[in-house]
């Protein structure tokens, strides 16, 4: 039976020429999990917020939703809450208390149930969630992983038939993004709930899911299992081949040469260390790695020297309010001018405080901070830049639309808060560069991009360091990390504790790696991306 039956769903913003959603039929089966993907701004959270009238967008509405053969606008207020759950990007916005069992129970609360009930229930959830050990703090002391458990736990306290979750973990890192996503796979595996879910970050979703829906320009144009939806687009060259999980991509290119094709597709880590054995098996291997750099400091082209930082902390200590704990703890970081310097880590490590420390947001309490140049930093949530009604109103004249690599164009007239997630991103970084900064600084800023729009920025992030400009990123991002960093950082207990060059630095890590490196080290040493494990098969052949 299916849960959601979507029926020549057509959907327009207000004061637009173009729908969202073009002719979307599409039908979700009870117990099913379905990953719904597609590039920024094709409409997958359109679709999303559709499924639940009492959050839909404005606009015009053409097509039917039925869930479970009723018109999903015929429910009630009290049963779209209880039997249609709703996780959103950000962990913050959905919090609406002050205490970890306050939120838990505040749902149910409005669902008016007694007293008994939802001590139940919470009880239940905390149990299974895991929030024991923090059922008492105040949200406000939680990481973001924490607050999205609590989000996911409040809307599974209420029962729902469905999840739906938009870019759930978007702001979390792979640690806390794999934790999330893998008691999502155990909500659908142990208690039946439908899960619909997007995602940018494929790589650990896809292989969970039964079926993955691909979207372009708001019309569905794959529709099938994991493996058979990536072939699709490989088959096409379309750009979201780009964002298929990396073994996936590389079986593809491969088969795509005649090697490998009778060996079956992998779309995790797991089969692709399968595959990678199966497909070398019985071969003796004449190049078995790559070379990894030890870590080098940028030089001057003309005068042949490093240059001079235009970063430098040393012994920097800080602490929000004064019988606090210290957040940053004996930091010493040194950023040069014409590099791509990455900080990966957990989060509550303080790698968004040490940006805006380096910002001037933040004052140190001890130890020495010098920044030289003209600094610009994006923070993690956009919506703290914007300030004017329309896009283009952000932007000014002075935008270039010709040098539009961020495919903002079409969003002029839109209101920053109306855009979805990605592309308030978009908005906010197109706004900063604008600036033409000397130092900037990135919290996040591939989050909510696709892969097509992640190599347009790398491109023009790698033409600002080439003309001397100092890019220091904080990113979750490892794969982005590991193809386009020049020194990347671990970040963990308000300090760095080792820098190094990127294929160095992530093939020696578990945790913080690429699937690439997870998938071939018992194979191959130093390979980091997809490029990297294409070469390498390519020289055995």
């Amino acid at each position: 039976m299916e849960t959601f039956r979507i029926k020549n769903l057509t959907f327009t913003y207000p004061e637009k020429t173009e729908p969202a959603l073009r002719d979307v039929s599409l039908e979700i089966n009870m117990g099913e999990m379905v990953v719904l993907c597609g590039r920024s701004g094709c409409g997958k959270t359109t679709l999303l917020r559709n499924l639940k009238p009492l959050i839909a967008p404005h606009g015009s509405l053409e097509g039917t939703i039925e869930f479970y053969g009723r018109d999903v606008r015929e429910l009630s207020q009290e049963q779209q809450a209880s039997k249609i759950g709703y996780v959103l990007q950000n962990p913050d916005s959905q919090i609406v208390t002050d205490k970890v069992w306050h939120e838990l129970a505040f749902g149910l609360e409005n669902l008016g149930l007694d007293t008994r009930t939802i001590r139940l229930r919470v009880a239940e959830m905390a149990s299974f969630f895991g929030i024991q050990g923090w059922f008492h703090k105040n949200v406000s002391e939680l990481s973001g992983g924490q607050k999205q458990l609590l989000n996911l736990a409040s809307v599974m306290a209420m029962q729902p038939e469905v999840l739906i979750l938009d870019e759930p973990t978007s702001q979390l890192d792979p640690i806390a993004a794999g934790d999330f996503l893998a008691t999502v796979s155990k909500i659908n595996r142990e208690l039946g709930t439908t899960v619909i879910i997007t995602e940018h970050r494929l790589e650990e979703v896809l292989p969970m899911a039964d079926r993955a829906v691909v979207m372009d320009e708001g019309r569905i144009i794959a529709d099938d299992t994991p493996a058979n939806a990536g072939a699709i687009l490989a088959e096409a060259n379309h750009p979201m081949f780009l964002a298929m999980p990396s073994p996936l991509q590389a079986y593809a290119i491969l088969y795509n040469e005649g090697i490998g094709r009778h060996l079956e597709c992998p779309v995790d880590v797991r089969t692709g260390r399968r595959w990678l054995t199966e497909l070398l098996a019985g071969r003796e291997l004449s190049v078995t790695e790559l070379k990894a750099e030890d870590e080098a400091l940028p030089v001057n082209p003309e005068t042949g020297k490093i240059p001079q930082p235009t970063i430098r902390l040393k012994d920097v200590w800080f602490r929000y309010e004064k019988n606090d704990i210290d957040v940053i703890r004996d930091l010493s970081l040194t950023v040069y001018p014409g590099e791509i310097f990455c900080i990966v880590g957990g989060n509550g490590t303080g790698k968004t405080t040490a940006l805006s420390i380096i910002a001037g947001l933040r004052r140190a309490y001890r130890g020495k901070v010098r920044v030289t140049g003209r600094t610009a930093m994006l923070p993690q949530n956009p919506q703290v830049l914007f300030a004017e009604d329309t896009v283009k109103a952000e932007l000014g004249d002075s935008f270039d639309l010709e040098r539009d690599f961020l495919d903002i164009g079409k969003l002029m007239d839109s209101h920053p808060y109306d855009l979805s997630g990605g592309e308030q991103q978009r908005v906010a970084l197109a706004k900063i560069l604008m600036t033409e900064p000397d130092i900037l600084l990135l919290d996040e800023p591939t989050k909510g991009l696709d892969n097509v729009l992640k190599n347009e920025l790398a491109a023009i992030l790698t033409e600002l360091k080439n003309r001397g400009t100092t890019i220091l990123m904080v990113s979750h991002d490892v794969e982005f990390c590991g193809r386009y960093g020049d020194r990347c950082a671990m970040f963990f207990d308000g300090g760095i504790i080792t820098t190094n060059a990127p294929r160095k630095f992530f093939s020696g890590n578990s945790f913080y790696t690429t699937a690439v490196n997870r998938m071939s080290r018992h194979i191959f040493a130093n390979a980091v991306n997809v490029d990297d494990i294409v070469e390498l098969i390519r020289a055995n052949e």
